[in-house]
């Protein structure tokens, strides 16, 4: 929680709610899929309850109150009208035309995605491609597989390359990162976990496009028409989100009291330029263009009711985190470090990326990088191995399960908006642990050990 509470004093108990949360997220679609659809917003409320009355009730409510709103002010809203921009200005971008389908042309879809990544966000490349890859894709019988490897490439491991790819690296450039020093430290790994996961990719894409009947392969050629883009402006006003992101690190004149908690005048420029974004992307869009492209709030909606629920019911888990050794997760801590308490690369890796699988890689991000001395000159210098891993298992790792960042709910709603099935919470986590788990465990060898 914010500073009022000590992380150390918190028992594990204070994170059953959220171990409540994540079970309804993976479990109630499967086994009371209606009810979940229909009433999903009031059941992570209903946790949050949870968490909060009892909070309310040990340390106070004003305290409570506190803790509220210095979660929603300095985490859930910077994140969620970043993500509203993005979302509302990729939707807003429609490739016309339609590509055939084929193993080459999926794959090239997936690398130009994953490089794009890096310079709109995760979330904006993957709400400008996705439903290009969905049309791409739409007279063949099987297709889950490449949604999911979407997930893993275009909406995770693609943000590697510089702040404005995925928050973690967002927040290092914040605390001082230099911009490019993922772009020169982490481009070995990137290319190695991408390149492998587009070379398995299209290895099982030609496998299932082999078993595709002779009729829909002659359809999906019959189909292709040269892309084009349209909404030229939403792609104008996505560069004017890149800046409002650099505009954060690189102008920071001071902080305001809002309702008591200072808040840095960036940060709050920096929100109303997001939303007045969005509302200049939806004026300027065609209603026509957006439903040409399959755009519908539903996606967004539940991204927004779901993480609101998660940032609340994560803080007092993040908090044990950074109480340290001193915590009730000290033991895990005390892993992260060798016997004269230098960090080890690897166990970063795993352990941040662990944790970001299912919280929010963003602050986990922050709570290891404090860990680890919390100087970005130590951290860029003798300290760039332990920087480099735990950005990486960061970012990488978010894509371990639905959760794990935001653009994974987003593309799997909307993929499954369009009538395509996607994985159940614990198949997709299967799908990772078959995919990314290997491919992980060699990076380790080949660049943390």
């Amino acid at each position: 929680m914010a500073e009022a509470v000590d992380g150390a004093a918190l028992s594990p108990a204070w994170g059953l709610p959220f171990l409540g949360l994540l079970l309804s997220i993976a479990l109630m679609p499967l086994l009371a899929g209606r009810l979940w659809h229909r009433h999903d917003g009031k059941i992570a409320a209903g946790w949050t309850l949870l968490l909060l009355l009892p909070f309310a009730a040990t340390f106070g409510p004003e305290v409570a109150a506190a803790e509220v709103w210095h979660v929603l002010a300095t985490d859930y809203i910077p994140f969620i009208t970043l993500l509203l921009a993005l979302y509302t200005t990729g939707g807003g971008v429609l490739l016309t035309g339609r590509l055939v389908g084929t193993p080459a042309v999926n794959t090239t879809l997936l690398g130009v995605g994953t490089l794009a990544a890096s310079l709109m966000g995760t979330t904006g490349a993957s709400m400008v491609l996705i439903r290009p890859l969905l049309r791409a894709n739409a007279h063949r019988a099987r297709r889950t597989h490449s949604f999911v490897f979407f997930i893993f490439l275009v909406s995770n491991i693609g943000g590697a390359l510089t702040p404005l790819g995925d928050p973690p690296l967002y927040l290092g450039f914040l605390k001082g990162v230099g911009f490019f020093w993922t772009t020169t430290h982490l481009l070995a790994e990137f290319l190695f976990c991408a390149g492998l996961l587009l070379a398995v990719y299209w290895l099982i894409d030609s496998w299932m496009w082999a078993r595709e009947r002779p009729a829909a392969v002659a359809a999906e050629e019959a189909a292709y028409q040269p892309l084009r883009i349209q909404g030229w402006a939403n792609l104008g006003l996505l560069a004017g989100i890149v800046g409002l992101v650099l505009l954060q690190g690189l102008w920071q004149p001071g902080k305001v009291t809002v309702l008591g908690l200072p808040i840095g005048l960036e940060q709050l420029v920096a929100v109303a330029g997001f939303l007045g974004i969005t509302a200049a992307s939806v004026r300027l869009t065609p209603r026509a263009l957006r439903e040409a492209n399959g755009f519908t709030w539903g996606a967004m909606a539940e991204v927004a009711r779901l993480f609101a629920a998660i940032f609340l019911c994560m803080a007092p888990v993040l908090a044990i985190l950074k109480a340290g050794e001193a915590g009730a997760a000290g033991p895990l801590v005390a892993l992260a470090s060798d016997e004269a308490g230098r960090p080890i690369p690897w166990v970063y890796f795993w352990t941040a990326g662990g944790l970001s699988s299912f919280l929010d890689n963003a602050p986990t991000y922050l709570v290891f990088f404090n860990l680890a001395g919390g100087d970005p000159q130590a951290l860029m210098g003798p300290g760039a191995a332990t920087l480099a891993a735990l950005s990486c298992g960061a970012v990488f790792m978010g894509a371990n399960s639905y959760i794990g960042n935001a653009p994974n709910f987003m593309v799997k709603a909307i993929v499954e908006e369009q009538g395509v099935r996607m994985p159940s919470f614990f198949g997709y986590c299967a799908w990772a642990v078959a995919f990314l788990i290997p491919t992980f465990i060699l990076a380790t060898f080949v660049f943390f050990r």
